[in-house]
């Protein structure tokens, strides 16, 4: 059994996996498959040709804590953990630009 099925079938290791890289989104998506549970998403740099601060791209693509918190929130709501209006009241406290071209709010 591969480490990381074993320690999110430990209690309390369930619930939804947000999974981040300042690379592609297909590199956390790499583990995906032994992952326990049907609540998966993952966060990453997906572009090229973009030149800016650590911290502007990170916002761009939605990978830096803000917008990570905010992919926790939408997969709970998604999960039916936590009201959809709460999800969406915490992307107006987290600042998050519900009309930005990655937005987890669409």
């Amino acid at each position: 059994m591969p480490a990381v099925t074993h320690l999110l079938n430990e209690p309390g290791g369930r619930g939804p996996i947000v999974a981040v890289s300042d690379y592609v989104r297909a590199w956390p998506d790499l583990i995906s498959r032994w992952v326990p549970g049907g609540s998966w998403r993952s966060l990453g740099t997906d572009g090229f040709g973009r030149s800016d601060t650590r911290e502007a791209l990170r916002r761009f693509f939605e990978v830096d804590a803000e917008s990570v918190a905010m992919a926790v929130m939408a997969e709970l709501a998604r999960c039916g953990r936590i009201a959809p209006e709460r999800a969406a009241a915490a992307a107006q406290e987290l600042g998050l630009d519900s009309e930005a071209p990655f937005s987890l709010t669409h």
